[in-house]
């Protein structure tokens, strides 16, 4: 999904503090590209690895060798490279524009920016917000929690019981992200859950209707987003289903190229699910600082029979 540097403009100009070199026409281009890029080369003629597709930041460097150029030489330069169907370029540190940058910039519809911010500064704040606008992203049905600092994401059929239990969870001192639909961005191999709108973190309990969280259980039971470390999908209790029972093996879950544990966990009645999320978040914290029960629990056993064949044989 392309960005119209128009409404780039609009929505950042405020915090990057960006202000409008050329005319207003200019800003009819799209920013295509998560990536920025430096243009020292291109303005010395090389244009053979020049990433035109990515927003240009001018810093001091460049506009210091501009300066050093002859006026005919840097028509000649700038002309060249704004050839290329470049989104825009910005300027940083408050440093003026060049004239024959500003003249046929306009005259060939490419946006010059200018910010107040240093180079440093200015980069770190505009990839952050592109890697996050550019980011892969799909929406799932389910609910989103952090039980203990862990982030689950709770799926399952309709009326399966994932808003129950979460808000069983929030009752419990836990919070909820979002509820129903979930949509999940894939920034820095870091899968982040966040509601798919900004209406508020509502919920729907069956029987009772929608409830606002927020408003009922305090702003320290909701969270805006969360990072993904475990799916629990939530089942029906199945006479014949093969369920996990000591936990040596894990399953995995691929969302957005990213593999994540998945938890089958079957509900009946009477079953303490929310519990049980609470012993998964928990087991998950000690499996991050190497600690697996279900190893333990092997190794012991394991141990335990080594020495009774032993014993066995010292009696033959």
């Amino acid at each position: 999904m392309n960005l119209s540097l128009k409404e780039f403009f609009e929505i950042k100009q405020e915090e990057l503090s960006l202000s409008l070199v050329t005319n207003p026409e200019t800003l009819n281009n799209e920013i295509i590209s998560r990536h920025i890029n430096r243009p020292s080369l291109a303005l010395t003629g090389f244009f053979e690895r020049f990433s035109y597709k990515r927003i240009q930041i001018l810093g001091e460097t460049e506009i210091g060798y501009m300066q050093s150029l002859s006026d005919e030489l840097l028509y000649d330069r700038l002309k060249e490279m704004l050839i290329y169907d470049i989104p825009c370029l910005i300027i940083t540190k408050g440093l003026s524009a060049p004239k024959q940058l500003e003249f046929l910039a306009n005259e060939m519809k490419i946006a010059v920016l200018k910010t107040s911010q240093t180079t440093d500064r200015f980069s770190h704040n505009l990839r952050r917000f592109l890697d996050d606008y550019f980011a892969p992203s799909r929406t799932l049905h389910g609910t989103m929690i952090d039980v203990f600092g862990v982030g689950i994401l709770l799926t399952g059929k309709s009326g399966i019981g994932k808003s129950e239990c979460a808000l069983d969870l929030v009752e419990r001192g836990h919070k909820v992200i979002t509820d129903d639909a979930v949509k999940i961005k894939l920034n820095d191999d870091k899968l982040i859950a966040m509601p798919t709108n900004d209406f508020g973190h509502f919920m729907e309990i069956r029987g009772v209707g929608l409830i606002d969280v927020e408003k009922m259980f305090g702003i320290q039971a909701v969270g805006l987003e969360k990072q993904i470390d475990i799916q629990l999908e939530l089942m029906p209790w199945q006479d014949n289903m093969d369920y996990e029972r000591i936990g040596l093996s894990d399953n995995y879950v691929e969302i957005l190229g990213e593999k994540r544990p998945i938890i089958y966990l079957p509900v009946s009645p009477g079953k303490n699910v929310s519990v049980i999320i609470e012993v998964v978040a928990m087991n998950y914290i000690l499996k991050t600082f190497g600690y697996e029960a279900a190893k333990v629990y092997t190794n012991k056993l394991q141990e335990k029979l080594r020495e009774k064949s032993e014993r066995r044989k010292r009696k033959l």
